[in-house]
Protein backbone atom coordinates (compact mmCIF):
# COMPACT_ATOMS: atom_id res chain seq x y z
CA UNK A 1 0.00 0.00 0.00
CA UNK A 2 1.19 3.50 -0.70
CA UNK A 3 0.09 7.06 -0.18
CA UNK A 4 -1.52 9.50 -2.59
CA UNK A 5 1.76 11.24 -3.44
CA UNK A 6 3.38 7.90 -4.20
CA UNK A 7 0.39 6.71 -6.24
CA UNK A 8 0.25 10.00 -8.17
CA UNK A 9 3.98 9.88 -8.87
CA UNK A 10 3.87 6.29 -10.16
CA UNK A 11 0.78 6.90 -12.30
CA UNK A 12 2.19 10.09 -13.83
CA UNK A 13 5.55 8.46 -14.55
CA UNK A 14 3.95 5.43 -16.21
CA UNK A 15 1.53 7.54 -18.25
CA UNK A 16 4.18 9.96 -19.46
CA UNK A 17 6.78 7.27 -20.20
CA UNK A 18 4.21 5.50 -22.37
CA UNK A 19 3.34 8.80 -24.06
CA UNK A 20 7.01 9.62 -24.71
CA UNK A 21 7.77 6.16 -26.07
CA UNK A 22 4.77 6.33 -28.45
CA UNK A 23 6.79 8.75 -30.54
CA UNK A 24 9.11 7.06 -33.03
CA UNK A 25 12.35 8.58 -31.77
CA UNK A 26 15.27 6.16 -31.78
CA UNK A 27 17.47 8.25 -29.47
CA UNK A 28 14.79 8.50 -26.77
CA UNK A 29 13.95 4.80 -27.02
CA UNK A 30 17.61 3.80 -26.83
CA UNK A 31 18.22 6.04 -23.84
CA UNK A 32 15.25 4.54 -21.98
CA UNK A 33 16.54 1.05 -22.85
CA UNK A 34 20.04 1.97 -21.66
CA UNK A 35 18.61 3.21 -18.37
CA UNK A 36 16.70 -0.05 -17.93
CA UNK A 37 19.79 -2.14 -18.70
CA UNK A 38 21.97 -0.10 -16.32
CA UNK A 39 19.87 -0.96 -13.27
CA UNK A 40 19.75 -4.74 -13.86
CA UNK A 41 21.76 -7.18 -11.76
CA UNK A 42 25.36 -7.47 -12.88
CA UNK A 43 28.68 -7.27 -11.06
CA UNK A 44 26.73 -4.94 -8.75
CA UNK A 45 23.31 -6.07 -7.52
CA UNK A 46 20.18 -4.04 -8.28
CA UNK A 47 20.04 -2.94 -4.65
CA UNK A 48 23.48 -1.32 -4.83
CA UNK A 49 22.79 0.28 -8.21
CA UNK A 50 19.56 1.83 -6.93
CA UNK A 51 21.37 3.27 -3.91
CA UNK A 52 23.98 4.73 -6.26
CA UNK A 53 21.18 6.17 -8.39
CA UNK A 54 19.65 7.73 -5.28
CA UNK A 55 22.93 9.39 -4.29
CA UNK A 56 23.41 10.73 -7.82
CA UNK A 57 19.82 12.01 -7.88
CA UNK A 58 20.30 13.81 -4.56
CA UNK A 59 23.50 15.44 -5.80
CA UNK A 60 21.85 16.43 -9.09
CA UNK A 61 18.80 17.64 -7.13
CA UNK A 62 16.21 15.85 -9.25
CA UNK A 63 13.14 15.27 -7.09
CA UNK A 64 11.48 12.93 -9.61
CA UNK A 65 14.65 10.83 -9.80
CA UNK A 66 14.97 10.85 -6.02
CA UNK A 67 11.38 9.61 -5.62
CA UNK A 68 11.88 6.94 -8.28
CA UNK A 69 15.08 5.62 -6.69
CA UNK A 70 13.56 5.69 -3.20
CA UNK A 71 10.72 3.49 -4.45
CA UNK A 72 13.13 1.17 -6.26
CA UNK A 73 15.45 1.00 -3.24
CA UNK A 74 12.46 0.10 -1.06
CA UNK A 75 11.49 -2.63 -3.56
CA UNK A 76 15.08 -3.91 -3.39
CA UNK A 77 14.93 -4.19 0.39
CA UNK A 78 16.85 -1.11 1.50
CA UNK A 79 16.18 -0.45 5.20
CA UNK A 80 15.44 2.91 6.78
CA UNK A 81 18.89 2.98 8.41
CA UNK A 82 20.48 2.26 5.02
CA UNK A 83 18.39 5.05 3.43
CA UNK A 84 19.77 7.52 5.94
CA UNK A 85 23.33 6.42 5.20
CA UNK A 86 22.64 6.90 1.49
CA UNK A 87 21.11 10.31 2.27
CA UNK A 88 24.23 11.24 4.23
CA UNK A 89 26.49 10.39 1.28
CA UNK A 90 24.33 12.50 -1.05
CA UNK A 91 24.36 15.37 1.44
CA UNK A 92 28.13 15.28 1.94
CA UNK A 93 28.84 15.06 -1.79
CA UNK A 94 26.20 17.62 -2.81
CA UNK A 95 26.44 20.04 0.09
CA UNK A 96 23.79 22.05 1.88
CA UNK A 97 21.89 22.77 -1.34
CA UNK A 98 20.72 19.13 -1.14
CA UNK A 99 18.85 19.75 2.15
CA UNK A 100 15.49 20.82 0.55
CA UNK A 101 15.60 17.69 -1.62
CA UNK A 102 16.49 15.60 1.40
CA UNK A 103 13.38 16.92 3.16
CA UNK A 104 11.19 15.87 0.23
CA UNK A 105 13.02 12.53 0.03
CA UNK A 106 12.30 11.71 3.67
CA UNK A 107 8.69 12.84 3.25
CA UNK A 108 8.33 10.54 0.22
CA UNK A 109 9.93 7.65 2.12
CA UNK A 110 7.64 8.27 5.10
CA UNK A 111 4.60 8.17 2.85
CA UNK A 112 5.86 5.10 1.02
CA UNK A 113 6.35 3.29 4.33
CA UNK A 114 3.12 4.44 5.96
CA UNK A 115 0.76 4.00 3.03
CA UNK A 116 -1.25 6.98 4.26
CA UNK A 117 -3.34 8.69 1.61
CA UNK A 118 -3.07 12.47 1.80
Amino acid sequence: MSGKRVDDFVAFRQRMNARILEHDNQVVKRFFALDTQTYKDGALPVRTKEMLGLVASLVLRCDDCISYHIAECKNAGVTRDEFFEVFSVGLVVGGSIVIPHLRRAVDFLDELESGVKA
